[in-house]
């Protein structure tokens, strides 16, 4: 009784009259349009935020400043959807977003963080990145990794954490990140980066709308995902330990992408214990989205260093071990399977020296565009070891002969085709 008075008395104070509470649940409902929630929110996140549930009412709530919830032992049913403001020159600030993702010096306007939390959207609420303002801005403005776009949704130094059924529409840049965290599962997430403006109908305006980067995390399992991009439909970047994937549809974008890799010098990226299944490529409409790269690709920077972060880089070590993704179907993709040791290089530079092994490629099966179904160029320095295919099976829609390239790769078996 004395926790719901206080809270009451709160919310008299700064006029957050849809605030209401019980015990330790608060539930929060939109104030309308043009008003906005953001105080409203964090008040109710504040309150209720450890071991208590919030439950956000259907609708829409206006999200003007950077966000984070700090939640522990708690539930969160979010039935709308969190609108931040497309008023691109103050996101762009830096004072106004989270720098946590260190990987390429990344922005984030809404951070989870804590511990034993489950955060359940049903499938009716989520974020809304009103992405198309951005798109649209950046057809004429200078675009590169940390410009300063906001990654949608980002939970950075979170243990046994649970996103269900969980809604993003337009993210302006990545649609997820997950970084600094153990023990997360997130069980179904849907992502629609699609360009609505008829002016760039057919070209690619949405690059850098990734479904998610996964970084310096271990035990992260991603079920039932559906992701609308511009780039990679999932990336796995360094220090990503024990990632369990199962039942992803990609549509349009790169493909999911193991990378990239080796960006910094002073860093080791290991990729370990990855597995991966159940996985759909699908070429979409050109007018939405035009590309629809890989199935499946690998990148890691040269050995050489090559300007610095977050746009230059190369010269870092580690390894990619252990990985199995089996049970992909691919509709149209440019190439099933792509691996590259020299992004962001020169041809003289020095050879990376991060190395792939133990991987297996099992039950592939779809058609693409161009003659080439294999290309695994591994370095010179270290090569690729054990690589394993298992009824990897495709339809080439071109008429030209057909490729397979393996560059400095011991004990490749399984490919029914000889690399040439």
């Amino acid at each position: 009784m004395v926790f719901t008075q206080l809270l009451f008395l709160l919310a008299g104070i700064l006029g957050l009259s849809q605030v209401i509470a019980a015990s330790r649940d608060c539930v929060v409902r939109p104030l309308g349009q043009g008003k906005d929630d953001t105080d409203q929110v964090e008040a109710a996140i504040a309150q209720c935020g450890h071991s208590g549930t919030t439950t956000f009412q259907p609708g829409t709530y206006n999200i003007t400043r950077k966000m984070t919830w700090d939640l522990h032992s708690a539930k969160v049913d979010l039935h709308g959807f969190l609108s931040f403001i497309p008023d691109i020159e103050f996101w762009l600030n830096p004072d106004n977003t989270f720098r946590v993702v260190f990987i390429q010096s990344q922005a984030s306007w809404f951070v989870i963080t804590g511990s034993d939390f489950e955060i359940d959207a049903h499938n009716t609420g989520g974020v809304q990145g009103n992405g198309q303002v951005w798109w649209d801005f950046f057809t004429n403005h200078t675009r590169e990794d940390g410009d300063g776009r906001p990654i949608a949704f980002t939970l950075n130094n979170v243990t046994n954490g649970v996103v269900r059924n969980f809604r993003i529409e337009s993210q302006p840049f990545w649609c997820n990140t997950v970084s600094h965290s153990r023990n997360v599962v997130y069980d179904g997430m849907y992502c629609n980066a699609s360009n609505s403006n008829p002016k760039f109908f057919g070209q690619n305006i949405v690059p850098n709308t990734d479904g998610i980067n996964t970084y310096v995390s271990d035990n992260v399992t991603l079920l039932n995902w559906d992701i609308t991009c511009g780039d990679d439909c999932l990336a796995v970047k360094g220090n990503t330990t024990n990632l369990f994937v199962r039942n992803v549809t990609c549509h349009g974008g790169n493909g999911i992408a193991f990378g990239s890799l080796g960006q910094y010098a002073n860093l080791s990226d290991i990729v370990e214990n990855v597995h991966m299944e159940d996985l759909k490529m699908v070429r979409i409409d050109k007018n939405i989205q035009p590309n629809m790269g890989n199935a499946v690709y690998f990148k890691t920077w040269t050995g050489s260093v090559n300007g610095q972060p977050p746009t230059g880089g190369g010269g870092g070590t580690g390894r990619v071990h252990n990985v199995t993704i089996q049970n992909v179907v691919y509709d149209q993709v440019n190439e099933p399977l792509h691996m590259y040791q020299t992004n962001g290089g020169h041809s003289q530079d020095l050879p990376s020296t991060l190395m792939y092994s133990d991987l297996t490629f099992s039950n592939w099966s779809g058609t693409f565009l161009t003659n080439t179904v294999v290309d695994i160029e591994c370095s010179p320095a270290v090569g690729c070891d054990d690589i394993t295919f298992n009824n990897f099976t495709f339809t080439s829609l071109s008429a030209g002969a057909l490729k397979f390239i393996c560059k400095n790769v011991e004990n490749l078996t399984g490919l029914n085709a000889t690399c040439n």
